[in-house]
């Protein structure tokens, strides 16, 4: 077992499915849980199937996301999920809708059918079906659905080596970015847990990584095969581990723990 002192350098949530990420300070997990405020919302695309009334997982390509829309990079998206408030920012213009009131709310999901150029026939729909989560794996099972997602910086370095290519680590949207663990130490420690200070996270698998992390995050081009060249000079396209909250507690940026 690796027993490298691991060090948080980043705490993230999406309170959107597929916007932009919220950095935190600290964040209280709790057992059996996810991230607090982690993708309850999404904007489902016309005829996705998602029923808010009987919520089930479904594929995240039912929702407006980059994997197929590479244009959300340029959208600089904030949401107040007690307030209802969302900022969007695009091409330089900014818009606020309040997302409690329904002809406001269907002026954002406009919004986003124009600015991003969907193909649909109508807008996608603003949806929340908490505690219902929308991440990748919710399809997976309950547990999955509340996994939370952890990035190993070391192992971002190490493939920047590889390719030749600077490599922004915000392309995985990760929810803990760590650092002190050797490169991709993490893909081999399925059924460890890291420890911080009471609070344990067991990882239960890797995540597999799709065209989404071909996009800059910047630029909003695609213009690394993230997958293919993990796949190509490692023989899998793996990046980062999902985690279980196997005890809660208090986590914060520059905490320091183990891989036990």
């Amino acid at each position: 077992m690796n027993h490298s002192t691991i060090k948080i350098q980043q705490l993230s949530r999406f309170p959107i499915k597929g916007l932009t990420s919220e950095s935190l300070t600290s964040v209280t997990l709790s057992s059996g849980e996810g991230m607090p405020g982690d993708r309850l919302f999404g904007f489902a695309r016309y005829n996705s199937g998602f029923d808010t009334k009987n919520p089930q997982p479904l594929p995240k390509n039912r929702f407006v996301v980059l994997l197929n829309e590479a244009a959300l990079a340029h959208i600089n998206a904030s949401f107040d999920q007690n307030t209802q408030l969302l900022k969007v920012v695009s091409c330089e213009t900014e818009k606020l809708f309040d997302m409690n009131t329904p002809a406001v709310c269907k002026s954002a999901e406009e919004f986003m059918h124009s600015t991003l150029g969907l193909s649909d026939q109508k807008p996608p729909v603003f949806v929340s079906s908490a505690p219902h989560r929308f991440t990748d794996v919710s399809v997976v099972s309950p547990v999955m659905m509340n996994a939370i997602s952890v990035l190993n910086l070391a192992s971002v370095r190490e493939l920047e080596k590889i390719i030749g290519e600077e490599i922004n680590p915000t392309r995985f949207r990760a929810n803990i970015e760590i650092d002190g663990l050797p490169p991709f130490a993490e893909l081999e420690s399925i059924g460890s847990s890291l420890s911080f200070a009471g609070v344990k996270l067991k990882i239960l698998s890797r995540t597999k990584r799709c065209a989404a992390t071909e996009v800059n995050p910047v630029t909003a081009e695609r213009d690394i095969k993230i997958p293919y060249l993990i796949h190509k000079h490692l023989g899998h396209a793996d990046m980062g581990i999902y985690a279980e909250v196997e005890a809660g507690g208090q986590l914060s940026v520059g905490q320091t723990g183990t891989l036990d």
